[in-house]
């Protein structure tokens, strides 16, 4: 089943962000590669596709995994979330209607 993944950003996780993100990525990718992954991405915390001092709200992800608690935990351990770049973790079923 698919599951959508907010990880929600840490105060002044930004600055960590940059860091952690080829880690971040690496599991992003490994997912896409396993056929798992539907989609990923940032979310600025304002209107512009580059949100400079801004920063980021966090990110979203929709992925494919076995059940609920397996993606919680695969969640849990995202570097983001081990460099203090993500403050809390949402994960909510997924039903893909479009496209």
């Amino acid at each position: 089943m698919l599951y959508l993944i907010l990880l929600h950003e840490a105060p002044g996780g930004s600055t960590h962000r940059a860091a952690a993100r080829p880690e971040h990525l690496a599991r992003l990718e490994a997912l896409r590669d396993a056929g798992r992954l539907v989609l990923a991405g940032p979310l600025p915390a304002v209107d512009d596709h580059d949100p400079g001092a801004a920063g980021f709200l966090g990110s979203a992800i929709v992925a494919a995994f076995a059940d609920l608690d397996a993606a919680r935990e695969w969640a849990e351990a995202d570097p983001y979330r081990a460099a203090g770049v993500t403050a809390e973790v949402s994960v909510f079923p997924f039903r893909q209607v479009l496209p």
